[in-house]
């Protein structure tokens, strides 16, 4: 990508409508535009990442062995009315009216249309477990929708939905996703905690919520400090293996995290005090189990063993994936923009050119986005004719991770800049080792192995 052919519609001041860092630096960076309140187009830059973090969920979710769907945003009210929820969910449900005077809703949820699915396709117990998933838009209402992305009312989800024939089969479900959305959040360079968290309109008797600590969080948090130190890392998992599933869990919920709503002052005082800590937070998942709530209303059986009929025992869990890039920017952001960590930056690195015209400095940055493009990675390069210093407040207003300048002065001796944007840290190096610098950083991001190229 070259910026004389992008669509990168940055904005010199702050935004007024924009409350928080996240939301002023999603409008500043050219990322989003609002259309109305608390819907907004994703305009290429945003999309860009928008589809990283897709990739990321969806790679992790297929690696735990769950199968990808897509359902509609228009609902069936006879669907909700079947489960009992169609009255008691409330106005943030949208509520329409089709040609035929059918009543409609567009969707806040899928837990009925995914049981619909189940029932008219799934007869017997052999046919378990199943987790079925999808990326799909939702809406909800909200009375007050605020903070961009964070609060909008239509928003970008990952929904899914296991069905097992037993408590215990469900609970290695439920399990299995906590696994897999330790690993999804630290691919995108997070730290989400899972706190003991209340059901809601959803249901359930077991759930957590996956909290990244910011300042600008809506909820209270009350944390032991020494889960704030687990990681999961690059550890392998048999997502079938029930003990290493349970083993993971117990790890990272053993200690006291809970929001404000569970929270429990009597047990957070039995915390060592100095481990008890309080602070805010941002929802960027939730997992629930809650059994046969709505199998029993919606007829989802199957023949089990013994030849009867039973129903499935069930749970759902959520990624807000849109509003995972302002979580990511509430957590990774300094005076000057944006600092996107490599798993979900969306161009891996940016080329400034010093002396846009001047044929060895374009030679040379041509030369370098070609080897990039040539490794799997995708740089942006700044090609417009504008001063230098306009260039690197745009790289850092965006936050791409990595930046090569070059220059004709550094080039007499061979040589570009690579900078991280993290750091601020600069290294003078020939084009080729600035490549080869790259290519090993982001290796273990995209599965490069720089032997094979």
């Amino acid at each position: 990508m070259r910026l004389s052919r992008y669509f990168l519609p940055v904005l010199k001041e702050d935004p007024k409508e924009a409350q928080i860092v996240s939301h002023r630096l999603m409008l500043r960076a050219g990322m989003i535009k609002q259309q109305s309140a608390g819907i907004y187009s994703w305009l290429p830059l945003g999309l860009r990442v928008l589809n990283r973090i897709q990739q990321i969920v969806h790679e992790e979710q297929q690696r735990a062995g769950h199968i990808p769907v897509l359902m509609p945003t228009i609902q069936s009210a006879d669907l909700w009315r079947e489960s009992g929820r169609y009255d008691d969910y409330g106005d943030e449900m949208l509520r329409i009216t089709d040609r035929h005077k059918r009543d409609m809703l567009y969707g806040p949820t899928n837990e009925e249309v995914i049981t619909d699915i189940f029932r008219a396709h799934v007869n017997s117990y052999k046919d378990l477990p199943l987790t079925l998933y999808q990326i799909q838009w939702k809406f909800r209402d909200e009375i007050r929708p605020r903070f961009g992305v964070m609060r909008g009312r239509e928003f970008l989800m990952k929904d899914g939905y296991n069905f097992d024939l037993t408590k215990e089969d469900a609970l290695h479900a439920y399990n299995r996703h906590l696994v897999s959305y330790l690993r999804t959040y630290e691919r995108m360079g997070l730290r989400a905690i899972p706190m003991r968290a209340d059901g809601g309109p959803i249901g359930g008797d077991y759930t957590h919520e996956f909290l990244v600590l910011a300042e600008t969080g809506e909820s209270e948090v009350f944390y032991d400090s020494q889960i704030t130190d687990l990681t999961f890392g690059d550890r392998e998992i048999d997502y079938d293996s029930v003990e290493q599933c349970q083993a993971v869990l117990e790890e990272f919920t053993s200690r006291y995290a809970r929001t404000d709503e569970t929270h429990d002052e009597a047990l957070f005082n039995q915390v060592p005090e100095e481990r008890r800590r309080s602070a805010r937070g941002i929802e960027v998942g939730q997992i629930f189990y809650f059994g046969t709530k709505y199998s029993e209303p919606l007829g989802a059986t199957v023949v089990g063993p013994d030849g009867a009929r039973t129903p499935v025992h069930m749970g759902s869990h959520g990624i807000g994936v849109s509003r995972l890039l302002g979580a990511i920017i509430e957590a990774s952001h300094d005076d000057k923009g944006i600092v996107w960590p490599e798993g979900v930056t969306p161009f891996h690195v940016g080329i400034v050119n010093l002396k846009q015209g001047d044929n060895s400095t374009d030679s040379a940055c041509d030369a370098i986005y070609a080897e990039l493009q040539a490794r799997g990675l995708d740089p942006l390069y700044d090609d417009r004719d504008d001063r230098a210093g306009a260039k690197f407040a745009t790289m850092d207003l965006i936050g791409l991770p990595w930046r090569i300048t070059v220059g004709p002065r550094g080039l007499a001796a061979n040589k570009v800049e690579l900078t991280s944007r993290r750091t601020g840290e600069t290294e003078e190096m020939s084009p080729k080792d600035a490549i080869a610098r790259l290519e090993q950083i982001y290796a273990p991001v995209l599965g490069l192995k720089a032997q094979d190229r």
